[in-house]
């Protein structure tokens, strides 16, 4: 009987299936590890030979996650919030102080900060507005966005009134 197979032995040859079946969890479980490897494995943030790389890249997430610069059309490079929302400054602010509210505060809602204590990016700060909320602030002035900006592209507000500005670089 040549064609037929033998009692506990697989069509594959001459292992028994119960050995194909560890060997094919073993190679699950080595690719399993290989990719959670690839994408959640994070170096020794105590390692010497990274320590300013990483540094340097905790600094950048840091910006990231306050603000970015952004090309804007004629205007150049301008500061943005994460999702690339323009962002202004009032003259009639001063430093550590904003003066805009009521109908001004619906035109040009506040960039609200979530917390006064973070790590900030360098010339960025946090002010508490005389309403109790917390709101970005850039060399102490108070930062905000404008209602009619609408897209991640626009920045409509520069110039109005000739106290609106963006931030350049």
């Amino acid at each position: 009987m040549e064609g037929q197979q033998s009692e506990g032995k697989s069509a594959y040859g001459k292992r028994s299936l119960w050995q194909w079946i560890a060997l094919y969890v073993v190679i699950g479980v080595i690719i399993y590890g290989v990719i959670y490897f690839a994408l959640f494995h994070k170096q020794n943030p105590y390692s010497s030979s990274n320590t300013s790389a990483n540094s340097a890249n905790q600094t950048q997430q840091v910006q990231k996650s306050v603000y970015k610069m952004m090309s804007k059309d004629k205007l150049g490079m301008v500061m943005t919030d994460p999702k690339g929302m323009t962002l202004y400054t009032f003259a009639k602010d001063t430093s550590g102080v904003s003066n805009c509210s009521g109908g001004c505060l619906h035109a040009w809602p506040a960039y609200v900060a979530p917390s006064q204590t973070g790590n900030f990016p360098a010339n960025m700060s946090v002010i508490k507005r005389s309403d109790g909320t917390l709101q970005y602030a850039w060399k102490g002035m108070p930062l905000y966005y404008y209602s009619k900006d609408g897209d991640s592209g626009d920045a409509y507000g520069n110039g109005i009134g000739g106290v609106w500005t963006v931030i350049k670089q």
